[in-house]
């Protein structure tokens, strides 16, 4: 049980502290810090949250000074107290830390006033000149890109040292100062200096991009309008904070303006946009007693509205919540190199050691053969080759993808994209193309051109995605639409107008059928049209039922095909959706795809999780805001092109095209490309072994050995270039 001061009750006391750190971005970087606080005395758990860039400690009064202290000796940067506290005043937090939104400790910094952008640029100024004084006095080349490269070594190198001492003792930090101390040693000055220069690039481009994708979460907090109408006990209505709004607060949404918290209709009607919520297509009607969701568009009245949940528990915020949470449960994969040197690094220093000492020590050899052999291993050992072996396979990957449209974010989601054996699609915007159509024109003693041309204007200057249909398809004909006059809408029925001297209405079925008589065969026909998950407007003239048009969001042209290709692939497929059942079965039946309609973003998650729990590697395909946990929470997920920007940051591949096809297209890049990256890891590893084994015979050398590393380079960066040609056509 915890106070609101972070204190446990478990039998002793322990304090809960939570420090805003600024460069973590894997979780190599988490490992690191955890493990140097797990070390502290008294210190019982460690939480390293990326996601939100947090660790919190629960410990026996151990000094916050001396925490931040060890994460800063580790290259990361710790909050002041006194802006920590500000943050999380600002957006609403308390110290129990109940809010589900989280200032950022990078927020408002530019990538280049990092700290690790500061050292990169320093160390590629050095680059330069040392190449400079190169070229200019040769004598002094050596010396000269020496000091290039301790500008860049140093920092690593003393990080790669904390690094150790807190119980990490391999970290890619140890990896890099040791190839460049090891290349140093046997000459390679110049090549050492580059290598440390591209590892720090590296490095801040992935602090880039972690960067982006804490703020893109965080941006769907911009969708709560900041203030509301707040109506008082004497009728009076005044402008309030939105994040003030208390559960029971009554409050006015205007037309047009944003609904800003979850909360129930009390009176009024009117039509709400809420895609950026529940994914559905087209407006819902909201009457008395109805749900809204914060964030949501109020369309045509005005509604009052009895709060439900607080700013820090509405909607928008849960899927914040969701997102951090799903982020954070994902496994940890660290980076492959990262992985491989906690035993490739070790051996190859305790090889080049053993090589070095025992034949002088133990046989009498002589040591300057024996140390030159050592020093040969330890550049046979420099895992330059191996280290461009990956990217450069991920590289030619990521080219060949953008020019199909197929957007990957990075090597981790290469390798697993290529496992999946579930997709879960969301509907709208990605098996469909997100708009409604209208599907079919039905006259009743009119002919389909004339229901159309009336229909069309009624529904002249209208922004209504249904009206946006109706002007399309009669755009589409090339029709010369009439003028309407005494044009009006009547609140949840329809639209009314003088059209040619007749009186035209345009509405639900319910409303048409106050105005003119339906009978039993019309009323079977426009059943049969909402089976097929479409919606139906009746056309009446003049108090005659003239026609109907029917309306859906369509699939998209490649969606069966597109389905049809996963399941040749063995995958298993299923529809997620915020829209009705009946729209959703229907689009389900006609493409053969299991269906789960009527979700909350919460729910779609929930799905995900579950297909994961029975053993599927799951991939979450959506567009929209309300897809973005369930896209965290998969495997691997992937944002259709025209997606939110949120949809796009959240998840691990974009299909920037909007073909379906594209995700099979998608997975078997991915296979190609992990057969390429095993390929160039033999060709690596074998050619180091082959020289260890010719260097310690006394065959080869040190200039045999660049050589080897060099020639391996070549070849796997050839073999990687295969991937740039299109899948069929011979390089």
């Amino acid at each position: 049980m915890k106070d609101r001061d972070g204190t446990d009750h478990d039998g002793a006391t322990a304090v809960t502290t939570r420090l805003q750190v600024q460069g973590m971005d894997c979780a190599g970087c988490a490992l690191k810090v955890e493990n140097a606080l797990t070390r502290m005395p008294g210190v019982r758990t460690v939480d390293v949250s990326v996601a939100r860039g947090s660790v919190t400690v629960r410990h026996d009064q151990a000094e916050r000074s001396e925490m931040a202290s060890r994460i800063s000796a580790l290259g990361y940067t710790v909050a002041d107290e006194e802006k920590a506290e500000a943050d999380r005043t600002r957006t609403g937090e308390d110290h129990a830390g109940h809010s589900h939104v989280h200032a950022q400790p990078d927020a408002g910094t530019r990538w280049w006033q990092t700290g690790k952008a500061r050292l990169t640029i320093a160390s590629g100024l050095a680059l330069a000149v040392a190449f400079a004084v190169g070229k200019s006095a040769p004598g002094a080349e050596r010396w000269a890109f020496l000091l290039a490269m301790l500008v860049g070594l140093v920092p690593i190198a003393r990080r790669a040292l904390s690094a150790a001492v807190a119980g990490t003792p391999f970290s890619i930090e140890m990896l890099m100062t040791i190839a460049a101390v090891g290349a140093v040693l046997i000459g390679a000055t110049e090549e050492a200096a580059t290598v440390v220069l591209l590892f720090l690039i590296g490095e801040l481009l992935e602090g880039v991009a972690a960067s982006r994708a804490r703020a893109s979460i965080q941006n769907l907090t911009k969708l709560v309008p900041k203030t509301a109408r707040l109506e008082k006990g004497d009728g009076q209505v005044r402008e309030v904070e939105a994040g003030a709004l208390a559960v029971g607060d009554l409050i006015q949404v205007r037309p047009g303006d944003r609904v800003p918290a979850d909360g129930v209709v009390v009176s009024g009607d009117s039509s709400v946009d809420e895609a950026p919520v529940t994914g559905e297509s087209i407006p819902v009607r909201k009457e008395r007693d109805d749900t809204v969701f914060a964030g949501t568009v109020n369309g045509d009245g005005l509604i009052r509205v009895r709060v439900k949940a607080a700013a820090a528990d509405n909607t928008i915020a849960r899927v914040v919540k969701l997102v951090e949470e799903a982020q954070e449960s994902k496994a940890p994969t660290e980076r492959f190199i990262d992985r491989f040197s906690r035993y490739y690094t070790p051996g190859v220093v305790v090889v080049a050691a053993l090589v070095a000492l025992v034949p002088p020590l133990l046989f009498g050899g002589d040591w300057s053969g024996w140390i030159y052999k050592g020093l040969a291993i330890l550049l046979i050992g420099c895992p330059c080759a191996l280290v461009i072996s990956t990217p450069a396979a991920i590289a030619a990957s990521l080219a060949a993808g953008a020019r199909r449209g197929l957007l990957l974010k990075g090597g981790a989601v290469l390798e697993k994209i290529g496992r999946v054996t579930a997709v879960a699609l969301d509907k709208t915007g990605t098996l469909t193309s997100g708009k409604p159509q209208v599907t079919d024109i039905i006259g009743f003693g009119r002919s389909e051109d004339e229901v159309l041309r009336f229909a069309a204007a009624l529904e002249s200057g209208s922004s209504h995605p249904l009206a946006a249909a109706i002007l399309s398809k009669a755009t589409e004909r090339q029709m010369t639409i009439p003028p309407a006059s005494e044009a009006s809408a009547i609140g949840g029925k329809g639209v009314r107008a003088t059209v040619e001297g007749m009186k035209v209405f345009l509405g639900s079925p319910k409303a048409a059928a106050e105005l003119a008589a339906v009978t039993d065969a019309q009323r079977g026909r426009i059943a049969a049209l909402n089976d097929e998950g479409k919606t139906v407007s009746l056309l009446v003239l003049d108090d005659k039922l003239a026609g109907a048009l029917a309306m859906r969001d369509e699939p998209r042209p490649d969606a069966e095909r597109g389905l049809e290709l996963l399941s040749d692939a063995g995958i298993r497929t299923v529809m997620l959706t915020g829209d009705n059942r009946r729209t959703a079965d229907a689009i389900g039946n006609s493409l053969g795809i299991e269906v789960e309609a009527e979700l909350l973003p919460e729910d779609k998650q929930r799905i995900v999780t579950e297909l994961q729990k029975q053993g599927f590697v799951v991939a979450k395909v959506g567009d929209g805001i309300n897809d973005a946990p369930a896209l965290a929470a998969a495997d691997v997920g992937i944002a259709m092109g025209g997606g939110t920007d949120v949809a796009l940051e959240t998840a691990d591949a974009a299909v920037l095209h909007g073909r379906v096809s594209d995700i099979a297209a998608m997975i078997d890049l991915s296979k190609r490309t992990m057969t390429n990256i095993r390929q160039n890891i033999a060709v690596a590893l074998g050619l180091k072994a082959l020289f260890l084994v010719t260097t310690v015979a006394g065959i080869t050398g040190l200039w045999p050995a660049i050589l080897a590393d060099t020639g391996a380079t070549v070849l796997v960066t050839l073999n990687a270039l295969r991937l740039l040609k299109p899948r069929g056509e011979a390089p």
